[in-house]
């Protein structure tokens, strides 16, 4: 057997080359791999000596040969390949292990040139896998240091089956997929390009889905026109394995909690915060986000812009979660929530409020995907007009602040209802937006009297805001924009009640 072994990451290349030898399969090999397997005291063939070809163009025309590809490529079932092969004096080759120039790892470093950018596009590498790849019936083709054991073993045995080879070459073909996309990315000067690939990495596999008949992993995206971030850099400190439904609500969270600089605590349940609350005193802002509704609270996910103190841990320990996720944990509070077996405790770097210009919003639905820019906050919004004869009060707009964050991040039709920076009620996901006002009022109670109230959309009639100021709202933060909006101000105006519009509206369907 003869193998071409050229690879950009070493890590175990050395014993796998010996264990090769040791199996008498000969070896070829290209520029920094050759020299670090014959520092090793291994005896490996140039490139050149298969190709009679000296390598040229700094080594940018090395492999790309058809003494080279017409080994790889050659078909052993086929006379006609076999008899060129021969009149061209081109050997069978039945091994490719190559990995590729490390282009995501230079194209990410600070200042890269465009020049040192191209050339870490790697050419003759990826052709050799793909032939290999396309031939993997006949050659083994191997991309990932992770699979040299296994492969070892399997030829010590003498047991390379199809399905195995079938394996590698899935892996290859995408490994050169991931490859490709990194590149367009990098190039990329377009929001929505007329055609785009995904680059996906599997981070870990998941017990089971939403429901436990469904299957379900997580992968990260590699983009290389934005830093990692998000549930990449999750830590899992403590507690039973992390599910596929506790990841939905631990980002829902980090999204959240990424619009408040303050301290603030959210208590999610099914994507939705059912408990929210900014205050300087970590625990008693998780107090206040508990009463928002602490019945829902029960089974669902705490979450800490701020590093988790021992009295908030005190106080949270009261109450059964799945989940809590912070930035860290003094340590003192991490022994005493460890203690609960079945509490999983997340550390994961906070969200940064704002998006890179490459960041996009991707929504599967059947057959394609929608496409958007991601839904932020505007400047603009943040010091909303006044449209009635009263304006609030200076603490009722920070509340009305508050709440607009907090609707933000809850599904439409969204409501909150809001007081001293405290999600007292809020109504979601309902068809009528009346009727979000009415299960907000309702979780709000008494405590609706001289609250605020935030609407993600504009109201079509005046039902909502009349509804609201019965029970003792005072001020109302909305986008605007109904027909009706001269109606709905008159209301308030009427009640001696303040409304500011921000002219965007935030649906989160």
């Amino acid at each position: 057997m003869r193998a071409i072994v050229s690879v950009s990451d070493k890590s175990g290349i050395v014993d796998f080359a010996r264990g090769l030898q040791e199996l008498g399969i000969e070896i070829f090999s290209t520029g920094g791999t050759k020299k670090s397997l014959e520092a090793a005291g291994l005896k490996i063939h140039s490139i050149s000596e298969l190709t009679g070809f000296p390598e040229i163009l700094d080594g940018r025309v090395k492999t790309l040969h058809p003494a080279v590809h017409g080994g790889i490529l050659a078909r052993r079932d086929l006379p006609q390949h076999l008899s060129q092969l021969s009149q061209n004096r081109i050997e069978l080759i039945d091994m490719v292990v190559v990995n590729l120039y490390p282009f995501v790892e230079t194209v990410t470093k600070a200042e890269v040139s465009l020049d040192e950018a191209l050339e870490n596009i790697d050419i003759g590498g990826p052709s050799m896998i793909r032939s290999a790849a396309k031939n993997f019936p006949s050659v083994l083709v191997v991309v990932d240091p992770v699979d040299y054991g296994a492969i070892l073993q399997r030829l010590r045995q003498g047991n390379i089956d199809l399905e195995y080879r079938k394996r590698l070459a899935q892996k290859a073909f995408q490994h050169v997929a991931l490859y490709d996309t990194a590149i367009a990315q990098y190039l990329n000067e377009e929001p929505f390009p007329e055609e785009m690939t995904i680059a996906l990495k599997k981070a870990r596999s998941l017990r089971y889905g939403e429901n436990p008949h469904q299957q379900a992993a997580f992968y990260f995206e590699q983009n290389v026109r934005q830093k990692p971030d998000g549930l990449t850099s999750l830590e899992q400190l403590s507690g039973p394995e992390i599910s596929f439904n506790n990841l939905l609500d631990l980002d829902a969270a980090l999204n959240l909690l990424a619009d408040f600089s303050d301290p603030t605590i959210a208590i999610i349940k099914h994507n939705n915060s059912c408990g929210l609350a900014s205050h300087n005193d970590l625990a008693e802002a998780y107090r206040r986000a508990l009463s928002g509704d602490p019945v829902a609270a029960f089974g669902g996910v705490v979450a800490s812009n701020q590093i988790i103190d021992l009295a908030t841990a005190q106080e949270i320990n009261k109450t059964h979660y799945d989940a809590i996720v912070a930035p860290e944990y003094q340590k003192k509070a991490l022994d005493l929530l460890r203690r609960k077996e079945s509490l999983r405790l997340i550390k994961v770097a906070p969200y940064p409020s704002s998006f890179s210009e490459s960041y996009l919003d991707f929504r599967r639905v059947r057959g394609g995907f929608l496409v958007q820019t991601p839904d932020t906050l505007t400047k603009p919004e943040l010091k909303p007009g006044v449209v009635t004869k009263r304006a609030p009060t200076d603490a009722e707009l920070l509340d009305l602040l508050f709440a607009w964050k907090a609707v933000k991040a809850i599904k439409s039709n969204a409501i909150v209802i809001a007081k001293d920076q405290t999600l007292l009620g809020m109504g979601a996901g309902q068809p009528s937006r009346v009727v979000s006002v009415e299960l907000a009022l309702k979780r709000a109670g008494d405590r609706a009297k001289n609250s605020v109230l935030a609407s993600d959309a504009f109201f079509p009639f005046t039902d909502g805001p009349e509804l609201a100021i019965k029970h003792g709202v005072t001020a109302i933060i909305q986008p605007g924009g109904s027909v009706r909006d001269k109606e709905v101000i008159a209301l308030a105006d009427k009640h001696n009640v303040a409304m500011v519009f921000t002219g965007v509206r935030h649906f989160r369907h």
